[in-house]
């Protein structure tokens, strides 16, 4: 099940942020994020407070959390997108975590479903969401699940350096 997040979930999602930090600073994970920079426990309580916050449960536990709204990131703006459109058609995706003792069991691509219907039953038919090129992971499961490497773009992201920006995007 996948609803929008109330404050109680605030410790858990932050727990799942630090459990990939932790698989990434010991080479188990390969994301780019960066621990105290990006995703953090203000990137949880920013995105309560606008409401575009959601987890997926299964057996009574929090087991990932994404945010999902039409703010499309500055970056988006040097990408060559194939599919142009107005921004009020414009879903976006954010920050899919999978708390990694879970990961492999479908979550991230019932979550990536569940966005599209979001996107859907919001009017908007035209999806978009980034990664960052070392993330191989998310890359083959956004390509499995139909989403167009549109560009990639050079920047500092969310506050990390160097990063090699994959912007993907699909037309429902």
């Amino acid at each position: 099940m996948i609803r929008k997040a109330i404050a109680q979930d605030i410790d858990r999602i932050v727990e799942i942020y630090e459990a990939v930090h932790d698989g990434e600073e010991a080479g188990l994970i390969t994301t780019g994020w960066n621990r105290g920079v990006y995703p953090t426990r203000q990137t949880v309580l920013d995105a309560l407070e606008r409401s575009d916050l959601f987890v997926e449960i299964d057996h009574d536990d929090i087991v990932a959390a994404a945010i999902m709204n039409q703010i499309q990131v500055p970056e988006y703006d040097d990408c060559q997108w194939e599919n142009s459109a107005p921004e009020h058609e414009v879903m976006v995706l954010h920050t899919l975590a999978v708390d990694p003792p879970m990961s492999g069991r479908g979550y991230a691509k019932n979550f990536v479903r569940y966005y599209e219907e979001y996107a859907k039953s919001h009017g908007c038919q035209n999806l978009r969401m980034d990664t960052q090129v070392i993330n191989s992971a998310a890359r083959k499961l956004y390509a499995g699940l139909g989403y167009h490497e549109a560009g990639i773009v050079d920047c500092v992201f969310n506050g990390i350096p160097n990063v090699k920006l994959v912007c993907l995007e699909k037309r429902l």
